[in-house]
């Protein structure tokens, strides 16, 4: 039985056997001794998305007194949910984000970790949680959506129908229509300067059968 620690676009910790690309935390112990995860979700507000290998280091899942291990379909799904790239795994990953973040953000200087926390802390789980609805056409590369009671993401003009699997159906990005944003404001800045997640194998899959067929698929 899959353990309870795969995370949505939504943020939502899930037990579900899709496996992802990568990994991250929320700063300590979320499961009890069984690993099983407890009623927190949070310790810290340092959300961070890692890479699944680094300098050969091991873990055992869920150990006990140890952080809880999370894992994402991919990039862009961490970032959805609220995560940042890390500075020790991903150090250069998470200095093209900070930058990309001066930049959106309009500032001087690039914010250090603690204070990109805080603003995402913020927008994840404070007063500033609250949807939003922006016209599709608007938004970058990257930012999910939620349309018709499906979780997708806007790539290279198409709409594509996340699963904890993969990315299935894809649909062309409907120019006026409007959607629900899933994405934190502060990372769709951070998107708008430049900054592309990595996505997962699935979703390039999905735009070339698209393209073969020569058609739009409809996205259940």
């Amino acid at each position: 039985m899959p353990l309870q620690n795969r995370v949505t676009p939504e943020g939502d910790i899930v037990a579900t056997p899709g496996r992802g690309t990568m990994m991250g935390n929320r700063g300590g112990a979320l499961h009890t001794p069984e690993r099983a995860l407890g009623t927190r979700r949070w310790k810290t507000k340092a959300w961070i998305c890692c890479v699944l290998e680094f300098k050969g280091r091991h873990r055992n899942v869920m150990s006990p007194n140890r952080y809880t291990e999370l894992f994402f379909l991919d990039e862009a799904t961490a970032l959805a949910a609220g995560h940042r790239p890390c500075f020790e795994c991903r150090r250069q990953d998470a200095l093209r984000f900070a930058e990309a973040w001066r930049q959106g953000h309009g500032l001087q200087i690039r914010p250090s970790a603690p204070d990109m926390d805080d603003v995402l802390h913020r927008q994840r789980t404070g007063a500033e949680r609250r949807a939003s609805r922006q016209q599709v056409a608007a938004l970058p590369d990257g930012v999910f959506v939620r349309r018709h009671d499906s979780l997708q993401l806007l790539t290279r003009g198409h709409l594509l129908a996340w699963r904890p699997r993969g990315y299935a159906q894809t649909v062309r990005a409907p120019p006026r229509a409007a959607a629900e944003i899933i994405t934190p404001p502060a990372i769709i800045a951070v998107l708008s300067a430049g900054y592309r997640p990595m996505l997962h194998p699935t979703a390039a899959r999905a735009l070339r059968m698209t393209a073969r067929r020569g058609n739009e698929g409809e996205i259940a």
